[in-house]
């Protein structure tokens, strides 16, 4: 009976422990978050300032838009390699729009939006219809809209903006900047598509198994083209976003942007083969690379190295990531 008695506690205590430790395999990439911004709150009296939380957010919604439109792609086991050249066509769009068809405010969005949609719509298409690999299509779309971008500008950036055209990046709504109220927006939404509607679950499903999705009444093309439909318009809104912080459309805008947006994608758990992620993680691993960029700013590591110490950071959370995963589904 004794040793009934004193059993009792010690499978209390066991199944305490893994309930924590369950917990924290979980959400690893939130701990892995939090002690980087607990080292760089540490190393740099400036850093946990919340003047520069809020550079780390506006730096971080241009970049989230992207992400987000990425984090769709991804699941359902394509990629997007174009969205940088995209926000750079659809902000030189934008910035000529607002140069020469007088200080109508929606008219450079307009412009922004159909441009980003319109890449992204000639990316499903491609991609659905023709069933052309999308590494290859897009990375064809990725030069196409480079070479947009240098034509629109006749080879130069746009500049001498109406200073109407900074609304987009400097207008505030309860404190926050326009461009930081769309990212949180855009994540509480896409969050909710994603988990509560069919929508949701035909794109993972699509990613998880196209062929039983199909067989299951999933029209899988349709579905293919609206998440490069979406890729497109987000990054359009992304270049004006940009564009608009600085009043300038400059065609090189968004250089490097796509392999930063995979990364956050990858960082919050997404499987590159479809199926697996959230929008959430999206959310952290955008975060994470942000702050990462802020506090090497801040620390004044030289820029040749914040890129080697920015991909050892991020191939690191991404083994914790994975190891995770796998401790997770024993």
């Amino acid at each position: 009976m004794n040793t009934i008695i004193e059993a009792v506690p010690a499978l209390q205590r066991r199944d305490l422990k893994e309930i924590a430790s369950g917990f924290l395999i979980r959400h690893i990439m939130v701990v892995v978050m939090l002690l980087i911004v607990a080292f760089f709150a540490y190393r740099s009296a400036r850093f946990a300032t919340p003047d520069n939380l809020t550079n780390i957010l506006i730096a971080a919604a241009p970049f989230a838009l992207i992400a987000l439109g990425q984090t769709l792609v991804i699941l359902t086991g394509g990629i997007d390699l174009s969205v940088g050249s995209v926000m750079a066509a659809s902000a030189m769009a934008a910035a000529w729009t607002a140069k020469n068809a007088g200080d109508n405010p929606m008219l450079p969005l307009l412009a922004a939006v159909v441009t980003g949609l319109l890449a992204g719509s000639i990316n499903g298409l491609i991609v659905s219809k023709f069933e052309v690999p999308p590494f290859i299509t897009t990375l064809g779309m990725l030069t196409l809209a480079s070479g947009i971008a240098y034509v629109i500008g006749n080879g130069a950036p746009i500049s001498g903006l109406p200073a109407s055209f900074g609304s987009y990046a400097n207008t505030q709504i309860l404190g926050l900047t326009l461009p930081v109220v769309l990212m949180i927006v855009a994540i509480l939404v896409l969050a909710f598509v994603m988990k509560r509607t069919n929508y949701g679950l035909r794109v993972y499903a699509i990613g998880g198994n196209r062929l039983a999705a199909e067989i299951a009444g999933v029209r899988s093309r349709n579905i293919l083209f609206s998440v490069y439909a979406i890729s497109g318009v987000l990054a359009g809104l992304s270049g004006l976003m940009l564009a608009s912080r600085v009043i300038t459309g400059a065609p090189n805008l968004g250089q490097g942007y796509e392999l930063d947006a995979i990364a956050a994608v990858v960082i919050g758990g997404a499987s590159l083969m479809g199926g697996r992620g959230t929008v959430w993680g999206t959310a952290i691993g955008l975060l994470l690379i942000q702050t990462i960029n802020n506090g090497l700013d801040l620390l004044l590591v030289p820029a040749y190295w914040q890129n080697v110490i920015k991909g050892v950071i991020i191939v690191a959370a991404v083994g914790v990531d994975v190891w995770a995963a796998r401790r997770g589904s024993r």
